[in-house]
């Protein structure tokens, strides 16, 4: 049986950031959370990475 990546693996160091600096971005900007935000959580940047090291962000790498 195969291991299953998670998106921490599949990305490169410059990807993650990329991936991760938009979705803050987007944070910043009034975007709708796409999970539950803890209590006292203000960073999107902190926020961003916690979506994507779920995987919920609606956001790809083509290579």
């Amino acid at each position: 049986m195969a291991k299953t990546e998670t998106a921490m693996e599949k990305y490169t160091k410059f990807e993650r950031a990329r991936i991760v600096g938009a979705r803050a971005l987007q944070l910043a900007y009034g975007a709708p959370p796409l999970i539950k935000v803890p209590e006292k959580m203000v960073n999107p940047i902190d926020l961003a990475e916690m979506e994507f090291e779920k995987g919920v962000i609606p956001i790809t790498i083509l290579k």
